[in-house]
């Protein structure tokens, strides 16, 4: 008979299967430290038992596909937004452990206001900051914590602090701050390094686990390609080199002292907000000519079309995007719980654009529409590109100006809508898209057009604009009934 003394943390998936490609291996280059890091903070989770309410926030760079790998919640946030984000996970959901992982680029400049503040406030949240010295994932450029002399692909004869400024050492700023319970910094070049740094994951996540407050370890990280070495020669470079910028060491460490939130010794909680009315939080934040919603239950849709998840989608110019966002601040003035999420890709320039509207009567748990209700499509591509997504008895409608096929989906509802004959006809092309937006509204009945006119009126300034788009609506309104 055996023990079996040592296997991959349960919060590690065994294959990953989200990853395209060879799913046993991870994305990451020999001799990185992510793989450390990634190791050590499931071991944490592991040990405390704490896999099932963990949330790991992964904003932009190499750890961006951290979900590939991490068996918790994950959530991805805008470049150097995970502080703000975890903030938010943290406070609705409390009983939560949320951990802000992100890299030097992310965290020190794009993001370098969010961390401070988070950790200004005291948020219960947990950061690691992976600090290796450049953009790595983006081919190498200077980061904040580049250091003096250092050859990147944006300083090919060494960062002069006479012309970029100083390496910003994020550990010794942050312990400054009098919100932050623990701040260390950790490094990975030797077993007896990551051995500490493995210590250093765990203190921190234990701050967090007893409501200590704002915790964040540094790692100094090899990046053999990113630097154009060896892994050996990597770790030997952060030894020489980056300890001499970055000592390692504790900068910060009230944990024995900081009474956990809920006791009576801890800081006031917040106040909570007192209940306002619609009508109140529209003269206090003086909006006028905004009326409140009407209720949602005074309007009568038909059942499939209720609840609706719209996709919408075209060419970078269409107007798909005003066409979401219409959608949703109609939706929320109708009372719904709305959320619209843009696509910013690179296809935006000659491909398609799109976006994500939800219109519900129960809380949206997320803004992305992967399996949509209504797919409205203003261009073929589109069209190919998002019908396999919409559900069974699902809604397609589509620009028939400019898509001569057909939808090939037999277990869907498709109206096939001349948007931008129409649009042309009333004067401008544009228009195409509130033509689009007419017919849904005129098939679905899922919002009064007279308040998607409110919300056009409130979100277009110009007079002669507005005309044509409200004749835009309500042509594809008419075009719907005449048919």
């Amino acid at each position: 008979m055996y023990v079996r003394a040592y296997g991959k943390p349960k919060s590690i998936y065994g294959v990953f299967e989200r990853k395209p490609g060879d799913p046993r291996t991870t994305h990451y280059c020999p001799g990185c430290g992510h793989g450390n890091v990634h190791k050590y903070i499931a071991e944490a989770i592991d040990d405390f038992g704490i896999q099932d309410r963990t949330i790991l926030v992964s904003p932009v760079g190499c750890s961006v596909f951290a979900y590939y790998y991490f068996d918790v919640g994950n959530v991805q946030a805008a470049h150097g937004r995970a502080p703000a984000v975890a903030t938010a996970i943290k406070r609705a959901r409390p009983e939560s452990i949320v951990i802000s992982y992100q890299g030097d680029g992310d965290l020190a400049a794009i993001g370098g206001n969010e961390i401070l503040h988070a950790a200004n406030r005291g948020e219960n949240i947990t950061a690691f900051f992976i600090n290796n010295a450049i953009y790595g994932m983006t081919g190498g450029q200077m980061a904040p914590t580049t250091l003096p002399g250092q050859v990147t692909t944006t300083t090919p004869m060494g960062r002069a602090p006479e012309r970029e400024g100083f390496p910003l050492r994020v550990s010794e700023l942050l312990a400054s701050l009098e919100g932050p319970t623990y701040i260390e910094r950790v490094a990975l070049f030797d077993n007896k390094s990551r051995m500490r740094a493995r210590k250093a994951i765990r203190k921190a996540i234990q701050v967090q686990l007893e409501g200590r407050g704002f915790s964040l370890v540094e790692i100094l990280s090899p990046c053999p390609t990113g630097w154009g070495m060896t892994p050996a020669q990597a770790c030997e470079w952060i030894q020489k080199e980056m300890l001499r910028y970055f000592p390692l060491g504790v900068f910060k460490d009230v944990s024995a002292t900081r009474p956990p939130i809920g006791t009576s010794a801890a800081r006031a909680p917040m106040p909570a907000l007192a209940a306002a009315s619609p009508e109140d939080i529209l003269a206090r934040l003086g909006l006028k000519g905004v009326e409140a919603a009407p209720s949602m239950h005074e309007v009568e849709i038909p059942a499939r079309y209720r609840n609706p998840r719209v996709k919408v989608a075209g060419f970078g110019g269409q107007g798909v995007l005003f066409l979401g966002r219409l959608l949703a601040e109609a939706g929320m003035r109708q009372g719904y719980h709305v959320s619209w999420l843009p696509s910013y890709g690179p296809e935006m320039r000659g491909g398609t654009a799109h976006c994500h509207v939800t219109i519900s009567t129960e809380p949206i748990a997320s803004p992305l529409v992967s399996r949509p209700s209504v797919l409205i499509a203003m261009n073929r591509p589109s069209l190919e590109r998002f019908e396999p997504e919409v559900i069974p008895s699902g809604l397609i409608l589509y620009d028939s100006s400019l898509i001569p096929v057909r939808p090939r989906r037999a277990d869907v509802e498709t109206l096939p809508v001349p948007a931008t004959q129409i649009a042309d006809h009333l004067g401008s092309v544009k228009a195409a898209n509130m033509v689009a937006l007419g017919a849904y509204l005129g098939l679905t009945r899922v919002l009064p057009i007279e308040v998607v006119i409110a919300a056009l009126e409130q979100m277009v300034e110009s007079h002669p604009l507005v005309e044509l788009n409200v004749k835009s609506l309500r042509a594809g309104l008419e075009y719907v009934s005449a048919r």
